[in-house]
């Protein structure tokens, strides 16, 4: 999952090292109890409340071994996670995003594989995610909590009054789709507008990028975007992005894309038929909407898309300055159990446990997308990509799908972003 994070952080050092002070304090006033600290930036959401769960639930199995949740504001939590790992003062563990990120932070986080079996490593989905260069016979970073996916969603009513039996599944259904629900008066056949996850005040458009690049690109291929040896600026990708960035001009979203607000809402409220965003917003959109809801991949593809963003994006790391590395392994080994595969699903989320379903009817389609109708999982493309080349397209596409600048010059910006990081940055082992 991406989310916006700051840079820096270190004059928030003094604040984190008597923070560490105290948790130490706490820790040792229990005698033979172990206590630990975890670190969180989950909010009060889904995955905030199956993290408490778990940590009671390992409480209760391992009696003399304390978890102390402490959950960290979202806009700055790397940068506290990074100052906190300066003085040795922070967490033993912490939620830590995967692909890229977790490379940034490697020097902070225990390789896990010396914790774990074998068999308990092969249980783990999407495993070369968190691993070193993205190879998990190096070991691996992170124990994710859950199989999370870029999806579309459809409104199931609408679609029918419009005459359509299904969701579109290529870019000339796409755009017939549009003109149909446009003359049956939805006014937003797709609502685009700010991102509901607050990553930024106008669309993110990184979640659409990755069906763009799916529907023309390996999984394996994503890497030579990384690289270089696939341009930004090659034909295919220019045509695929000026097939994106029409969509307004197709009448296929509102007008107002770069400014709209609550493009949630205005969805659940069956305000528009379509939305890209991803499964944390599920049971939102599920409760609101009920059976009318369902999801679909966004067909960004000239043949019919068989790319599906499913990832494993985010989960718990053991910090390196950890006094209690093996009561912290126990904790993240604790997450392949059948118990905290139950406790997770019933928090709506996936587990990320091979096999695993969620105890969300909606989630589980997205499952058998790639399960059942044999499509390809992908990566979140934004976790493979240079943050720099993120942030630039972030702006850039942006601005193309307002119309403001065209799809080649946004690429433009992109690659030349790309070519500007050292080499190190774009080389043949992935850095973060």
């Amino acid at each position: 999952m991406r989310k916006r994070w700051m840079a820096g952080g270190i004059a928030l050092l003094a604040t984190v090292v008597l923070a560490g002070a105290a948790f130490a304090a706490a820790g040792a006033s229990r005698g033979s109890t172990v206590t630990l600290t975890l670190w969180h930036n989950y909010g009060t959401g889904g995955n905030a409340a199956a993290t408490n769960n778990l940590v009671a639930a390992f409480e209760k199995e391992n009696p003399s071994i304390k978890i102390k949740v402490i959950s960290q504001p979202s806009a700055n939590y790397f940068s506290l996670l990074q100052a906190s790992g300066i003085s040795h003062s922070g967490p033993d563990l912490a939620v830590m995003w995967t692909g890229l990120f977790d490379l940034k932070y490697e020097k902070l986080l225990v390789n896990l594989k010396p914790y774990f079996t074998a068999a308990e490593m092969a249980k783990i989905n999407g495993l070369k995610w968190v691993a070193p260069n993205f190879n998990p016979a190096k070991g691996f970073l992170v124990m994710p909590l859950e199989n999370q996916f870029y999806m579309g969603f459809y409104n199931k009513a609408l679609f029918k009054k419009a005459g359509l039996s299904g969701p579109p599944k290529n870019w000339s259904q796409l755009y017939s789709a549009c003109a149909k629900l446009k003359a049956a008066g939805v006014a937003a056949p797709i609502v685009y507008g700010a991102d509901p996850q607050a990553i930024q005040s106008s669309p993110y458009p990184w979640y659409d990028m990755s069906y763009l690049m799916g529907a023309i690109l390996s999984p394996a291929q994503f890497k030579g975007l990384y690289t270089g040896q696939v341009s930004w600026t090659s034909p295919a990708i220019v045509a695929q992005v000026s097939k994106w960035v029409a969509l307004p001009k197709k009448g296929c979203t509102n007008s107002d894309v770069l400014t709209k607000t609550d493009i949630l809402g205005a969805f659940a409220k069956g305000q528009a038929a379509m939305i890209i965003d991803g499964n944390w917003d599920a049971a939102t959109l599920q409760k609101a909407l009920g059976n009318k809801v369902a999801p679909f991949v966004p067909p960004f593809s000239d043949k019919p898309q068989q790319a599906v963003v499913q990832y494993s994006g985010d989960g718990f790391s053991l910090t390196s300055y950890s006094k209690h590395r093996k009561e912290g392994a126990a904790f993240l080994k604790f997450l392949t159990t059948p118990q905290a595969s139950k406790i997770i699903a019933a928090a709506g989320l996936i587990p990320d446990i091979l096999g695993s379903r969620s105890a969300s009817s909606l989630t589980n389609q997205m499952l058998d997308f790639a399960a059942k109708q044999h499509m390809t999982p992908y990566p979140m493309i934004d976790n493979v990509t240079q943050s720099e080349v993120v942030t630039t397209g972030s702006k850039q596409l942006d601005d193309a799908l307002g119309g403001n600048i065209s799809a080649l010059a946004a690429l433009k910006s992109m690659k030349a972003t790309l070519d500007a990081l050292p080499a190190a940055r774009k080389g043949p082992v992935y850095s973060g």
